[in-house]
């Protein structure tokens, strides 16, 4: 899954892949948030750590759980 982390005074966002679920990142946000000076902390798929201050955190997006087919050969 595909989350996008953008934060304060930054022009870039991050974008992490992971192989939590949604409910599991948003459960990780919502911790974060209900500490004083927390920090949002996700590990992508090869094992790096990224870790942003609640404080700066600009938004997160999370992508969907599926993945979506990719090509030409799709049934009609």
């Amino acid at each position: 899954m595909e989350v996008k982390i953008g934060v304060r005074s930054v022009h870039r966002e991050l974008i992490v892949e992971t192989d939590l679920s949604a409910e599991q990142v948003e459960e990780e946000i919502r911790n974060a948030m209900s500490v004083d000076r927390g920090v949002f902390a996700i590990t992508d798929v090869k094992g790096r750590r990224v870790v942003v201050p609640v404080a700066s955190l600009g938004f997160v997006e999370i992508g969907e759980d599926e993945s979506r087919p990719v090509g030409f050969g799709g049934t009609l």
